[in-house]
């Protein structure tokens, strides 16, 4: 297993960001990925207006996954609407 950090942004409605949060711990676990830590980064302006939104709420996850089930992961959350965008990074041990 290979460590990642997982920025994920949702939107800024309660709702929306509760099942999207929901729905990706959900996800992880599903492919295998051990999530080490959620950390909240709170409420920022995007650089750029993604699906009509200017702001977003952003999550920051530390996890383990296996490089191939990543490929899936990142599938699954395209295909979520409860997100705005997301980006993986492998960490360097």
């Amino acid at each position: 297993m290979r460590k990642y950090e997982l920025m994920v942004v949702f939107p800024m409605e309660e709702d929306l960001f509760k099942t999207g949060t929901d729905t990706v711990r959900q996800t992880l676990t599903e492919f295998g990925a051990q999530i080490i830590s959620e950390e909240p980064y709170g409420e920022r302006d995007l650089t750029y207006e993604i699906k009509k939104r200017t702001r977003g709420r952003y999550l920051l996850f530390n996890i383990n996954a296996e490089p191939a089930n990543i490929v899936e992961i990142d599938r699954q959350f395209k295909l979520n609407t409860n997100i705005l965008t997301f980006l993986f990074i492998r960490v360097e041990e």
